[in-house]
């Protein structure tokens, strides 16, 4: 099983180091309604994954990039992933979870994650937000945990506590943020599975019931390692289709793309203006 190596984590941030000399604050994973969050990056370097060492190679999936991207975003310095993995493509945790690893290391304390996801809650609507609040990541949901295999102490304690793994403060901080703006958002669970395939009626009625209010093939890995790693989280999904046992309609992708496109403008505003007023460290 593959786990984080203390030096793969040191070579990959000297190779982004000799592009970037910044000290990063935020690192923001560009998943699903928050890809064009990286043309409002004041950037000052913009690095292929291909050129970091130990970074996985992306294969191409519609929609995701493959560049870290370091510069300053409403003032502060960010190091955002534009493009990200994910267990379906066959990564594994360990591997979709290195970049966190390099993010933290080059100064970041806070990482923003978003996704685009399944509403199983019947109060949410196509295109609201959902706020994290926690998350199900369950052998069997979403497979392994990134921490297993021996655990390096430089980066973070062998068994991390997950009471709050989506920090509570800056959920508030996106909620108050959303009801000024004007911007539908409700706090939710996010429960994470490997995919590709959507689930069956049997298995969203099962999720809907283990407490679940979207579902999603991504982003509990990542979040994992950084509470590992000592970082603040605060993760957005948007709901691009609901997922309702008893009145389950066909999925078409490419509506579920539009709907985000439709969300990720609020998104972005509501991610900038977060990063504005994120507290001082």
């Amino acid at each position: 099983m593959q786990h984080h190596r203390w030096d793969d984590v040191r070579d990959a941030v000297s190779a982004v180091r000799a592009r970037w000399s910044g000290t990063g604050r935020v690192g923001i994973v560009l998943g699903t309604g928050l890809g064009k969050l990286a043309s409002e990056i004041a950037a000052e370097a913009s690095i292929s994954y291909e050129e970091i060492p130990h970074f996985p190679r992306p294969t191409g999936v519609q929609g995701h990039a493959g560049r870290l991207v370091c510069g300053t975003l409403a003032g502060l310095p960010v190091v955002a992933m534009e493009g990200r993995f994910h267990l379906y493509e066959g990564f594994t945790p360990a591997e979709i979870t290195f970049p966190i690893r390099v993010i933290k290391e080059l100064g970041c304390d806070t990482l923003i994650v978003s996704n685009a996801a399944g509403g199983l809650n019947p109060l949410h609507r196509k295109g609201n937000l959902v706020v994290i609040d926690d998350h199900l990541n369950l052998p069997g949901l979403s497979g392994l945990s990134p921490l297993i295999g021996p655990n390096d102490d430089r980066l973070g304690p062998r068994f991390p506590d997950m009471i709050e793994p989506y920090d509570r403060g800056l959920q508030d901080l996106a909620l108050s943020i959303a009801l000024d703006e004007g911007i539908p958002a409700h706090r939710g669970v996010y429960v994470g599975i490997v995919g590709p395939n959507l689930e069956t009626r049997a298995e969203y009625r099962y999720l809907r019931g283990i407490g679940a209010d979207v579902v999603g093939m991504s982003t509990t890995s990542e979040v994992v390692v950084a509470v590992h790693s000592g970082m603040k989280v605060l993760g957005f999904s948007i709901v691009t289709d609901l997922c309702l046992p008893d009145a389950l309609e066909p999925v078409v992708i490419e509506e579920i793309i539009a709907v985000a496109n439709e969300a990720e403008g609020k998104l972005r505003r509501l991610v900038t203006r977060v990063i504005e007023r994120l507290p001082s460290p």
